[in-house]
């Protein structure tokens, strides 16, 4: 017989309801329901982006959706990341993983997705996954970063 973490666990597994997934990760916060959380957090960032799944695209809006929800719960307000819609509105996201990646200093973003056991968010983890997107370059100094920060790359791609 299935636990009821099992069936809750597979209900997440299936769902496509961000809204039930929001509050699965409320109910599951509140209960100190870990697993439960964890897993209704990642399926929630992998269906908020509209663009096709396996894609640098999604891959980038699961990061920026990964981020505006950590914002919103730590400052308890809906939170968005203007700027950098802004700027992916002007650029493209190729373009602003690129610059990231090449930038001297670590984002907030990047920060904040290692303190939240989310290295497989930062933007410079996307760089790794797409080497066919990225120059030389641009996926050296991500590599260099996220050792430099202590993340194992091959757990990344």
């Amino acid at each position: 017989m299935k636990t009821d973490i099992e069936k809750i666990l597979k209900v997440i597994s299936e769902t496509k309801d961000a809204e039930k997934l929001k509050g699965l990760i409320a109910n599951a916060k509140r209960l100190g329901e870990k697993a439960v959380e964890e897993a209704a957090f990642k399926k929630l960032i992998e269906i908020l982006p509209s663009e096709k799944p396996g894609t640098v695209e999604h891959d980038f809006w699961k990061t920026i959706h990964a981020f505006e929800l950590a914002l919103t719960e730590e400052r308890g307000k809906t939170t968005r990341l203007s700027r950098t819609r802004q700027k992916v509105t002007r650029v493209g996201e190729i373009k602003t993983l690129n610059d990231w990646a090449l930038s001297k200093n670590k984002t907030e973003g990047f920060e904040m997705l290692l303190e939240r056991g989310m290295p497989e968010l930062t933007g410079e983890a996307i760089v790794l996954r797409h080497p066919s997107v990225f120059g030389d370059a641009t996926r050296q100094n991500a590599r260099s970063k996220l050792i430099d920060a202590g993340v194992n790359v091959d757990n990344l791609t």
